[in-house]
């Protein structure tokens, strides 16, 4: 039985959200790895999880609160406090959509198209400072009122958009234990030269007033102590992990983050899974080839679908026999890029379409909703599941699917994604830029023998079971406890 801690979870996005059905407040919980691993935190720990009010019952939860947390539950029953921070709405806008998002996220992927973007222009200049900072602002002076609350406890923040307030915490709470993960690649110091000094400084500072910075990978890892070294100036010790900030010593640590087997396995064979799955199987071709994804452009949608055109186009004996099935979440379409490549996910679909299709059948089946259900019911059925992500700090499609299929399915895994240094020796690995190394990996995986499909899924399984959801976070915990202690003055003998 793991010691029982009191931690402090940041992240802007909250486990659970309310709004108004038939009159009365309704809350929903969260899906995703951040929820998953608060739930095993909850069950042996003293949990606040601070986040971002999303909406406007999350605001009025917030104000009846007066600002204090309230009280919430885990899908087993344990409690946590959960603390809703209102942010100016034009700020969170500015925070989110204008810097976030198509900036940190784009550089965080390597997005950009440097000849013609981005235009650090004073809009984004004024978002940085009147939108990231601010709402970080807002973040940090919430974690101080609950470290005064306990100054014992842990902070974990979480990911991109808190970069700026760990270095807010740390000034007026020098001696707090601060963690942040960044679920995100790190990118390597040149692409960070694309962002204005005082941003990539100040971001750079700000995550290095934390104790320990966690990646899902070591390339995420090694990126990161190399921009410490390059953009800020700190001492690094490659060897050790550590960039030396100021007096401090910040631990770099690689966790890949995982999914609990035995849920998503229950997950399975629930019965709405299970009548779609029945559904399914009733239309499924003989090879059905599966993506599941969000419509972001990181995720290479549209390279994908021309990688399918090309394999249906060198292989026509396999027309009428198979199907790609594309699963897409609908992604921040407030934010231009998005609905962009919104626009030209559809495009690239028809043209497959247009090309091939034949009386009764449709090479390309695409359905753009939140259906996470429907994604499991085909994760059980896939022969083929491309996972093609120009750059991704984990990808968890590249677990779970896996996990519940039933048809020895084969992974086609992109070499850039974060799943790829734990299981690419299992999967076929492609580069996402290489559509026609994507369409030859296609045709591989379909005419597979089934004795190596078999052992390359069940390879994966292993290692999924073995590094579990809860190995993260007792990973996680390791080392926030190893910084802690060296914190800790030493008695002398």
């Amino acid at each position: 039985m793991p010691a029982r801690r009191k931690l402090i979870v940041v992240s802007n996005r909250p486990p659970v959200t309310f709004w108004r059905a038939n009159g009365e407040r309704v809350a929903k919980r969260g899906g995703g790895g951040l929820v998953t691993a608060l739930r095993s935190l909850v069950e042996y720990h003293d949990v606040t999880w601070i986040a971002s009010a999303m909406g406007d019952e999350d605001r009025a939860v917030a104000a009846e609160a007066r600002d204090e947390a309230v009280e919430e539950r885990a899908r087993d029953g344990s409690p946590y406090r959960l603390r809703l921070v209102s942010h100016d709405e034009r700020a969170y806008d500015w925070f989110y959509n204008v810097v976030a998002n198509p900036v940190l996220w784009f550089a965080q992927h390597y997005l950009w198209g440097l000849a013609t973007s981005p235009d650090v222009d004073p809009g984004l200049h004024h978002a940085w400072t009147g939108g990231y900072v601010a709402v970080n602002r807002n973040f940090a002076e919430v974690v101080l009122t609950e470290l005064e609350r306990d100054p014992n406890a842990t902070v974990f923040f979480h990911d991109y958009h808190l970069y700026v307030a760990p270095g807010l915490v740390r000034e007026q709470a020098p001696e707090a234990v601060l963690a942040h993960f960044v679920h995100i690649p790190w990118p390597q110091p040149d692409y960070w030269r694309v962002l204005p000094e005082p941003i990539r400084r100040a971001l750079h500072e700000g995550i290095l007033a934390n104790d320990v910075v966690g990646f899902h990978t070591e390339r995420w890892r090694r990126n990161f102590l190399r921009c410490c070294e390059d953009i800020v100036g700190a001492e690094v010790d490659y060897s050790a992990h550590e960039a030396k900030a100021g007096d401090r010593l910040v631990a770099a640590r690689s966790c890949p983050i995982s999914v609990d087997p035995r849920e998503f396995e229950e997950l399975a064979e629930s019965k709405e899974v299970v009548a779609i799955e029945r559904e399914l199987v009733e239309r499924r071709p003989e090879f059905l080839i599966l993506r599941v994804d969000r419509t972001d452009p990181s995720k290479n949608v549209v390279r994908g679908f021309r990688a399918f055109e090309l394999y249906l186009d060198a292989h026509p004996e396999m027309h009428r026999r198979v199907e790609m099935l594309a699963l897409l979440d609908p992604s921040r379409q407030d934010i231009p890029e998005y609905a962009e490549y919104m626009g030209a996910i559809h495009r690239a679909a028809r043209v497959v379409n247009d090309r091939f299709q034949q009386d009764d059948w449709q090479p390309l089946n695409l359905q753009i909703e939140d259906n996470f259900a429907q994604a499991v019911a085909a994760y059980k059925q896939y022969d083929v599941l491309l996972v093609n992500a120009i750059f991704d700090g984990m990808n968890l499609v590249a677990k779970e699917g896996p996990l519940v299929n039933t048809r020895d399915g084969v992974l086609i895994l992109s070499e850039n994604a974060g799943a790829h240094e734990e299981l690419g020796r299992h999967a076929l690995s492609v580069n996402p830029f290489d559509v026609e190394g994507q369409a030859q990996a296609i045709h591989q995986a379909v005419s597979m023998a089934a004795d190596e499909k078999r052992a390359r899924l069940e390879a994966i399984r292993e290692r999924i079971r073995d590094h579990d959801i809860g190995s993260w976070i007792e990973s996680q915990l390791r080392d926030v406890d190893r910084a802690r202690a060296r914190r800790e003055p030493k008695i002398p003998a």
